[in-house]
C-alpha cells in the first residue's frame, strides 16, 4: 500500500522500518537527516515533485512517500478477551475514523471495529490517524448485532454515545467495556441503543447541538479509560 505526508510515514520509521519497502523522496531533506535514513537499510529513492503528485493522486504528500506492507485485519472475535474496544457503527469518513483511531490508540483503546461496512481504504485512515493505525488492532464487519452479542456473552458492558444520554462524568465504566459511535447524520440505529446497557453524552456548557464525533469520541474515550 502507498502511504504519503510526513508524520506517517516518520511514525513507521520510529517503529516499525522494516514495514516500508521504498521510500519516496520528492523534495530535499537535511544532509544528516539523509544521511540517518542511507544507514537504516531502506530503499530511497528520490522522485520529481510531479510523479509524487501523481502517486497521491494530487493530494498533499508533503514531499515523502512511501510502499510500506499491507495493513492485516484482525478477526473480531480476537478482541473478546480484551478489556476496552471502540465499536464504529456505520462511520465511513475516513477523517473521523482515523482522528478515532488515533486517539484510542493514544488513549488506551484496545481495538477498534467499524461495523455495517464492507471495505474500508485504509491507506486513508492510515494516513490520518498519523501511523497508529499499524499499531491498533483494527476489524471491519457487516453485522454490528453479532458483535454485540458476542461482546455481551464476554463479559462487556456496552456503551453507546448519544446527545442525550446520561453525562460521561457521571459513569464508573468496568474493567471490560465497549464503545459504540454512530454516523454524524444517522446516529445509533434503534435496534442498536436496544443492545446497549448505558447511553452515554457529554454535557454542553453552552447551548450548541453537538460535537464532531470523532471530537465527541475522543473526550468519551478519556473519560472511559483506566485510572
Amino acid at each position: 500500500m502507498l502511504l504519503y505526508a510526513k508524520q506517517p510515514i516518520y511514525y513507521l520509521l520510529e517503529r516499525h522500518p522494516e514495514r516500508i519497502r521504498t521510500l519516496y523522496l520528492a523534495k530535499e531533506i537535511d544532509k544528516k537527516e539523509y544521511a540517518r535514513l542511507k544507514k537504516m537499510d531502506i530503499h530511497l529513492k528520490r522522485i520529481p515533485n510531479e510523479a509524487a503528485v501523481k502517486m497521491a493522486h494530487g493530494a498533499s504528500h508533503q514531499g515523502f512517500l512511501a510502499e510500506v506492507d499491507d495493513i492485516v485485519l484482525s478477526d473480531y472475535r480476537e478482541f473478546l478477551e480484551l478489556d476496552f474496544v471502540l465499536v464504529l457503527a456505520g462511520l465511513t469518513d475516513i477523517g473521523n475514523i482515523g482522528s478515532l483511531v488515533r486517539s484510542g490508540y493514544a488513549l488506551g483503546v484496545d481495538a477498534v471495529v467499524a461495523t455495517n461496512v464492507a471495505k474500508l481504504p485504509l491507506e486513508g485512515i492510515a494516513r490520518v490517524s498519523t501511523g497508529a493505525l499499524f499499531d491498533m488492532p483494527f476489524a471491519v464487519t457487516k453485522n454490528i448485532y453479532d458483535l454485540l452479542n458476542d461482546l455481551k456473552t464476554s463479559g462487556f458492558t456496552i456503551f453507546g454515545a448519544d446527545m442525550g444520554g446520561e453525562d460521561i462524568r457521571r459513569i464508573h465504566p468496568l474493567k471490560k467495556r465497549a464503545l459504540v459511535l454512530g454516523s454524524e447524520g444517522e446516529g445509533l440505529p434503534k435496534r442498536v441503543r436496544e443492545k446497549l446497557d448505558k447511553v452515554v453524552g457529554i454535557e454542553m456548557k453552552h447551548a450548541f447541538d453537538s460535537l464532531n464525533v470523532a471530537v465527541a469520541g475522543a473526550i468519551l474515550i478519556d473519560r472511559m479509560r483506566d485510572e
